[in-house]
């Protein structure tokens, strides 16, 4: 039995040793690293990438798949939630870095499965949505570029009062069906809030793209 890192590396975002050191912090012993650079989560399928398509010949049953997050995995939702559930149904234990989340399918308890399935159609949503938004903010910076000179802003809505960490926490809590009031002071947030994201992941995770997206654009600028 293994515990094996994937990490998907972009120019634009961590490095492998970064996503390396935070998997260590989070105290995850790793015997092997697995990592595929400059290939994008959203056009290119995992199975479609040089060192992805290992996974699927190295992984036995057993054997625990370590991501930082499960958009290392993928970025669209039929992509991920087909290769997390074909891992699980190996055998495969996939944690992640963030927040720790634990997908087993070695439970033959219905309820528990169902609590896994619903857990992981959530963050495959949330992954797709991340994207979305993020291309969405691109393709409007871009259009805006376009139709002004100056550097006015696009409109973005009130600033989140969440963090990524925080939806996250929401949808695993409500996925394993805790209580409003348990979530809202787990997570640290009022109930609208909560309930606010249990209703539309997406939207919470569109709102925090844009703001994020925004924020980098300013500090490109300065």
């Amino acid at each position: 039995m293994r515990t094996i890192l994937y990490a998907r590396v972009s120019t634009k975002e961590q490095t492998l040793d970064h996503q390396v050191t935070q998997a260590k912090a989070a105290g995850f012993t790793i015997d092997e690293v697995i990592a595929d650079h400059g290939v994008s989560g959203v056009s290119t399928k995992l199975a479609d990438r040089p060192q992805g398509r290992r996974l699927f010949d190295l992984l036995r049953a057993g054997d625990t798949l370590v991501v930082r997050w499960v958009d290392r995995l993928g970025r669209n939702y039929e992509d991920v939630t087909s290769v997390m559930r074909e891992f699980i149904r190996r055998g495969v234990i996939i944690r992640t870095v963030v927040n720790g989340m634990l997908f087993d399918g070695a439970s033959k308890d219905p309820m528990h499965k169902a609590v896994v399935d619903a857990q992981i159609s959530f963050m495959s949503a949330l992954a797709q949505a991340q994207a979305d938004a993020m291309q969405e903010a691109r393709l409007a910076g871009i259009a805006h570029a376009k139709a002004q000179e100056d550097a006015g802003r696009k409109y973005r809505g009130r600033r989140p009062s969440f963090t990524r960490k925080q939806v996250s926490q929401v949808v695993k809590m409500f996925g394993e069906g805790a209580g409003t009031s348990d979530v809202a002071r787990t997570a640290g947030l009022s109930r609208q809030t909560v309930l606010r994201i249990k209703a539309d992941p997406e939207a919470a995770a569109k709102s925090l793209a844009l703001w994020e997206r925004s924020g980098s654009e300013s500090a490109s600028a300065g």
